[in-house]
């Protein structure tokens, strides 16, 4: 077997390695030697490593790139002399002398700038709060239930859940009469000013007049109820009462001033004055409940001012009766010596029973002899015939 190195070359073609390997080697060689030759600032700015003896044998990695300077951000140009300053300084600081205001500069000075004032900063508008909205003006009702009326202040309006409350309300405190004097209400009353008007016009009015015919003047009246956000006698899914819409009161009575107090529902109360009563309510109210409409309103009068059809109107007051002060006596015991009733009178006296012995000694006819009740008589009279009908008709009365 012939072998040779031309022919090693073609049989293994790794050979070929072995040629790169020695190019590289003689390629490394030379930039070492341009390296050595060249100055490193000069190596540098051309992207080769520094010389070294270990360079090429590590793998040194380049150096990095120095970053790019940062271009300075240029800033604004300085305020002219004779420009204004600005508006939007809250004030001098504390301690500091005023400085006195620049004096403006000249149309020509402005010309040759082109700058305009500067406008006031728009937070300067944002920072104030708010101009509350302007209260409604008061109503005609408010304007004529002054202080020589009522004192009844105004309060905000009310709106609840399923149409409670209402507007133009106001605390009914007390009533003034004519003569300055007032009349309380215990409690006060929340009620919208039409209803207001017409509870002070009506003490004024009817109940003023009422307490003098007694001997006395009115000193209080006595609130039960003004608004509550309820249904009709508390009924739980009734329709909406008008003490939720602040369109009634419940009156129990009135206070005079010599202390004694006058019940609408009470029975002592003389029938005359609760009377009176009642028809100056029902001229003035659409509607007036009072003891005898429902078991709700047995102990005090509901007042409302309810708009129907046709102007109807609802006043169920039943002004009882006084109580009687003594009790009506039992029927006495009937006395012994009384006559008898006339019914005992109709009934048939028993006949008397004659036994054998007496029949055959006489004593029977004795008996007979004797003379007899009326009833009797009369019995023996008719005969047996005349018995017949009696019998029967008290067989009769014994049947029903």
């Amino acid at each position: 077997m012939n072998f040779s190195a031309e022919k090693a070359s073609r049989k293994w073609p790794c050979g070929s390695f072995r040629r790169i390997a020695a190019a590289m080697v003689t390629a490394v060689a030379v930039l070492w030697l341009c390296a050595q030759s060249m100055p490193a600032a000069a190596a540098t700015k051309a992207g080769i490593w520094p010389p070294g003896p270990w360079s090429g044998l590590f793998g040194e990695s380049r150096p990095k790139k120095p970053r790019r300077p940062v271009l300075a951000v240029p800033l604004p140009k300085p305020r002219p002399a004779e420009a204004p300053k600005a508006q939007f300084n809250a004030g001098p600081k504390p301690g500091a002398e005023p400085e006195s205001k620049p004096e403006s500069a000249p149309e020509s000075n402005r010309a040759e700038s082109g700058k305009q004032e500067p406008e006031k900063p728009a937070s300067a508008a944002t920072d104030k709060a708010p101009e509350p909205a302007a209260p409604p003006p008061p109503s005609a009702c408010r304007l004529a239930l002054t202080e020589a009326v009522a004192i009844a202040p105004s309060i905000p309006d009310i709106k609840g859940v399923g149409g409670c409350g209402g507007e133009d309300l106001v605390r009914l405190e007390a009533v003034v009469l004519p003569d300055k004097r007032r009349v309380p209400l215990k409690p006060a009353a929340v009620l919208r000013c039409a209803m207001a008007t017409a509870i002070a016009d009506w003490i004024r009015s009817d109940m003023a007049p009422l307490a003098e015919g007694l001997g006395s003047t009115i000193s209080g009246l006595d609130n039960f109820n003004s608004f509550e956000c309820r249904g009709r006698n508390r009924v739980a899914g009734a329709r909406l009462s008008e003490h939720g819409r602040a369109n009634a009161l419940d009156i129990r009575g009135i206070k005079l001033a010599n202390g004694r107090s006058i019940s609408f529902t009470d029975r002592a109360v003389p029938r005359e004055t609760r009377e009176s009563v009642l028809h100056s309510m029902c001229a003035r109210f659409p509607t007036v409940l009072g003891p005898g409409s429902d078991w709700y309103h047995e102990d005090h009068i509901h007042l409302d001012l309810m708009e129907r059809r046709n102007n109807y109107k609802i006043c169920q007051w039943d002004v009882w009766d006084p109580l009687p002060q003594i009790a009506p006596l039992l029927p006495a015991e009937r006395p012994e010596e009384a006559p008898p009733r006339e019914v005992a009178a109709q009934a048939e006296p028993a006949k008397p029973e004659v036994k054998p012995d007496q029949a055959k000694s006489g004593q029977g006819k004795s008996d007979a002899a004797k003379p007899a009740k009326p009833e009797a008589a009369a019995a023996n009279a008719t005969g047996p015939a005349a018995a017949g009908p009696s019998t029967k008709k008290r067989r009769q009365d014994r049947r029903f």
